[in-house]
């Protein structure tokens, strides 16, 4: 330490020495480049301990403490403090104190880069120059922030702290955005980092978009894409024509038609509002019996009779439901449906179901404010993988093993069944037992009949319903069948096929115990919707 001291002390009088001779003309350059390398090395050794050098400087001894709290010998400060920002974001989400890294006096010396020094200051009371109260009334929350951040992430901030008409309020009150969701904005706008939740996605897309931060609403848009399903795929429509995400919508129209049966039972579709419900009811495409299309407008009916404070009587169903009840084609129900459900629901007036029944059975059918028109729904499309088939007398032989192939494909699509092949000995009728699976994990799975006569062509098999498939996973396709032992067997099999705007992907499966493989065996053909 003393020796420090002494080179510290020298370094200092060669450095003067070196400056002096910097005034003089005839300067001895070899003298002044040996000079300034020793005074380089001194000084190395000074800022490698603070302490000794504030000591030998003759510093005050707190300076020096401070400077010992801050850079601990042999113990320097990581470049990257990642860890420490991510604590301090996750401290700083639920409450806005100050840490105690941010209490040093040179606290901005722990974060090496802007980011990670702005990421210090989401939600934190210090150096705040506006306040935000967050949240309808009870509930609201109190969010610190600090103008020139939000001014720098938002140009509905900027005009309203730098613009022409901006006003000096300490404290802003924002009673249609929830606190969480909010949060959610700032950090990004902070942190650049983007933290969201199926819960909280809704309500920190209306953020954004209310506070124009787009790269925000993008990804708020993607993740509603990725978790679309037909549990929220109603809802999800509602909103993204409330929000103009015409993209989100195509989606949420491609999910609803596909798997129309599944989303019209789902909770969210009695959530919808009434400009969305008369949407869905009008859709040409619906893939759905209409008595499920009438069971759903009754659920949502019932639904907003409580919203309006009404008892849910069949007059005020009626009246809920007001014009859109025409838009059922009540019509098109098989004759059963109609006199077993809708005929005697009480929702339609007794001149209603007498003209409808006499336009089931009379030669002279009445005029109907109906649509008496069926919808045309979805044609499936088929994917075929093998480019010929053949049949043998020693296969295809079943026994109760599990012909199954694994595939992908690069858009979304919805598999509704697979195309079977049948007997190669006459007609025969078989029982399949058919299943899809995702990483080992049952999508759907059904027990069925078909019957075949005899031909090499397909038969298909459906499942209850439209399973979605995501782009890029594989899924595995698996069949049991009982039945006549020989049957026809595809061959010259590819691993890659082009359905319309799908490419389909083909590998074998370890579930395959019957020898159904890429090359050749059953399911031939995969039946969806795209």
């Amino acid at each position: 330490m003393l020796k420090r001291r002494e080179l510290t002390r020298s370094g200092f009088k060669l450095f003067k020495t070196f400056i002096s001779h910097l005034t003089c003309f005839n300067v001895n350059c070899v003298k002044m480049l040996r000079c300034f390398t020793f005074v380089v090395i001194t000084l190395s050794l000074v800022w490698r301990d603070p302490v000794v050098s504030l000591a030998a400087t003759g510093l005050r001894s707190d300076r020096a403490i401070m400077a010992a709290e801050l850079y601990p010998t042999k113990k320097l400060v990581p470049s990257a403090s990642a860890g420490s920002t991510a604590s301090i974001q996750q401290q700083n989400l639920t409450n806005n104190n100050t840490t105690a890294a941010q209490r040093c006096c040179n606290w901005q010396g722990l974060f090496p880069t802007i980011r990670e020094r702005n990421s210090v200051m989401f939600n934190n009371e210090m150096m705040a120059d506006v306040h935000f109260v967050v949240g309808p009334p009870g509930g609201t929350q109190r969010v610190p922030g600090h103008k020139y951040v939000l001014a720098v992430g938002s140009s509905v901030f900027h005009a309203m702290f730098y613009g022409e008409l901006a006003e000096d309020q300490e404290e802003i009150r924002i009673p249609d955005v929830e606190p969480p969701s909010f949060l959610a904005m700032l950090k990004y706008i902070y942190c650049d980092e983007i933290d969201l939740c199926a819960d909280t996605v809704l309500a920190t897309l209306y953020a954004a978009k209310k506070y124009i931060v787009p790269h925000l609403a993008r990804a708020c848009v993607n993740f509603l894409e990725t978790s679309l399903s037909a549990k929220n795929a109603c809802v999800l429509l509602s909103q993204s024509c409330l929000f103009e995400e015409p993209d989100l919508t195509q989606r949420c129209w491609e999910v609803i038609d596909a798997q129309a049966e599944l989303a019209l039972r789902s909770e969210g579709f009695c959530d919808i509002d009434t400009q969305t419900l008369e949407s869905i009811l009008r859709r040409e495409t619906l893939n759905a019996k209409e008595m499920v299309v009438f069971e759903a407008a009754l659920n949502w009916a019932e639904a907003e009779c409580q919203r309006q404070d009404l008892a849910p009587t069949i007059e005020n169903k009626r009246l809920v439901l007001g014009k859109a009840i025409y838009l059922i084609r009540i019509p098109t129900m098989a004759l059963e449906d109609f006199a077993n459900g809708a005929a005697q629901s009480g929702v339609l007036t007794l001149n209603e179901t007498n003209d409808i029944f006499l336009w089931y059975t009379a030669a002279k059918k009445p005029d109907l404010l109906f649509c008496t028109k069926p919808r045309k729904g979805l044609s499936p499309q088929r994917c075929h993988r093998f480019q010929s088939c053949a049949y043998r007398s020693n296969q295809w032989r079943y026994r109760g093993r599990c012909d199954s192939i694994q595939f992908a494909v690069d858009k979304r699509v919805f598999i509704a069944g697979f195309g079977l092949y049948g007997s190669s000995c006459g007609s025969a009728e078989y029982s399949a037992k058919i299943e899809l699976k995702r990483q080992g994990v049952p999508m759907a799975q059904r027990i069925i009949k078909y019957f075949s006569d005899g031909s090499s062509s397909t038969f298909p098999v459906f499942f209850d319903y439209p399973v979605q498939i995501e782009p890029d996973t594989f899924y595995t396709a698996s069949v049991v069948l009982d039945g006549n032992e020989l049957s026809y067997f595809g061959q010259e099999g590819m691993t890659e096929v082009q359905c319309g705007k799908v490419t389909f992907q083909f590998q074998c499966s370890s579930d395959s115990t019957n020898g159904t493989g890429v090359q050749g065996g059953q399911i031939p053909e995969l039946i969806f919707y795209a």
